[in-house]
């Protein structure tokens, strides 16, 4: 027969429940059961030091739950003209005990999670991280100088060479040439890049000053980086 109490949110019921409680760990038997959590989803808080017995029970029921619901709330909270609604956690431990029966079988908060818990549990972590990760993948506008070697070098070529070097996160923008003196003219041109994808140092030194781009390219300068 299961076990109630009614008004635990009123002093007068707390103080039922502490008598009730007076020289015992949980509701019925020696281990959380479903009285338990029955009871738990009506009581809004730890009531505190004037309830000792109760206080002690209500933050064992509170841990286990936590234990099997990990990352939400606990408890029930106050609505309308003082109606009592349960988190929850504690509204799925409800459906467990009941999906029990009305004996008086233990109910196990710690129970294994089946293997499609697992993957959901895997695929909601994975959507978080990635998420994230793309909130925080920023961009930057950089403008660089690529010098030739000298004035016969084919500038068209040249920036052919630049604009062929493509990788995600790159995406080169307008180009113009600039002229240096001594009929050398420089290429000047704009790229956007995603922080996480693209190091320009990277490109600088591993992909448009080695072969084959530096048959047309002697140097490369940033002249300006800007976050977007």
């Amino acid at each position: 027969m299961a076990i109630t109490f009614s008004d635990l949110h009123t002093e007068a019921g707390l103080k039922s429940l502490e008598e009730f409680l007076s020289g015992k760990n949980y509701i019925s038997g020696d281990q959380i059961t479903k009285d338990d959590v029955k009871v738990f989803a009506s009581v809004s808080k730890n009531p505190g030091e004037g309830f000792p017995s109760v206080g002690r029970w209500y933050e064992t029921v509170s841990s286990a739950l936590a234990s099997r619901f990990p990352g939400k709330p606990l408890g029930v909270k106050v609505v309308g003209q003082g109606a009592l609604v349960a988190s929850e956690p504690v509204v799925e431990a409800k459906k467990e005990a009941a999906a029990e029966g009305d004996d008086d079988d233990d109910l196990d908060l710690f129970a294994d999670e089946t293997e499609e818990e697992k993957e959901a549990a895997q695929e909601r972590e994975a959507a978080v991280k990635a998420s994230s990760k793309k909130k925080e993948s920023g961009k930057s506008s950089v403008l660089l100088d690529v010098k030739p070697w000298d004035d016969e070098t084919d500038m068209k070529k040249l920036e052919e060479a630049v604009r062929s070097l493509q990788m995600e996160g790159l995406l080169w923008g307008a180009s113009k040439l600039v002229a240096v003196g001594y009929g050398i003219k420089k290429l000047q041109i704009m790229l956007t890049i995603v922080d996480d994808l693209v190091s320009v140092d990277d490109l600088i030194e591993e992909h448009l000053t080695v072969e084959p781009a530096n048959e047309y390219i002697q140097s490369c300068d940033i002249v300006a980086f800007n976050k977007i």
